[in-house]
């Protein structure tokens, strides 16, 4: 079984179970599926807006949009919640995509 089939069949179990979601999205990133990881990932944040991993991809996706606005307001939000979490290694990682993208360094 696939990667995917198996998370997905996990998922039955625990449908709003924040990692599980989160390890689809990104299998289907990996898959090249921008538009159902974005969909997934939007869904995780509107739902469990702690999950603070979903931050970087998710603003990584509209950056891949050319949607510049909403990336920064997800890097910004993440960086928000990180902080409150004291999540650092994600704190850092939204800190340097956010820079990067502010100043064209990607």
């Amino acid at each position: 079984m696939k990667r995917l089939e198996q998370l997905q069949e996990f998922l039955k179990t625990d449908p709003e179970d924040p990692f599980l979601n989160y390890a689809i999205a990104i299998e289907y990133v990996g898959q090249e599926d921008y538009i159902k990881a974005k969909e997934i990932l939007m869904d995780l944040r509107s739902k469990q807006p702690e999950y603070v991993a979903l931050y970087y991809h998710l603003g990584k996706l509209f950056q891949r949009e050319g949607d510049k606005v909403e990336a920064e307001n997800i890097y910004r939000d993440g960086i928000k919640r990180t902080t409150i979490a004291r999540e650092r290694h994600h704190l850092a990682e939204l800190q340097t995509a956010l820079n990067n993208m502010l100043y064209d360094e990607e």
